[in-house]
């Protein structure tokens, strides 16, 4: 039975490490699935009230192209995994990408993936102190904890 892998995916050197990373250590028959939570603004672009500050009104096209990169950013992410992915002897057709719009955060988004019939779980580590990572967590220490059926491996 081939194990069902989900790596979250985003534009980091951590995220990289991650794939770097299940490229050389997991089986090449797994089906893997490369995740990315896009924090999806869409909603505030079209939104047209007199309430919004003016701030905001005269800046609202340059905030939406921003979110618009993002995206670009997450899917170049995402195809330059699965080269990776593909040249470390993963069958293509066996890697698939999936970026979606924010639900409820990104940890519990991916935990929710995580949760829905996947064996293991990649995430990179993101390099912040300990004292930050007390107080504020992160979302690899949020996946790790919140993710009940799946084993997760973190990357550093």
């Amino acid at each position: 039975m081939n194990k069902k892998v989900l790596i979250a995916v985003d534009d980091s050197d951590n995220a990289r490490r991650a794939v770097a990373f299940a490229a050389g250590m997991l089986d090449k028959d797994s089906d893997v699935t490369l995740y990315s939570v896009l924090q999806d603004h869409k909603s505030i672009c079209e939104y047209n009230s007199p309430s919004l500050t003016p701030t905001f009104q005269r800046e609202r096209a340059a905030f939406c192209a921003l979110e618009d990169q993002k995206k670009a950013l997450l899917e170049t992410a995402s195809q330059e995994a699965q080269r990776v992915l593909a040249a470390a002897g993963f069958s293509e057709d066996r890697i698939q990408i999936k970026i979606q719009a924010l639900e409820k955060g990104v940890a519990r988004d991916i935990v929710k993936k995580a949760d829905s019939g996947y064996d293991v779980v990649v995430i990179g580590k993101r390099g912040i102190s300990a004292a930050s990572d007390f107080f504020f967590g992160s979302v690899s220490q949020k996946v790790l904890n919140g993710v009940k059926s799946a084993s997760v491996l973190v990357v550093t």
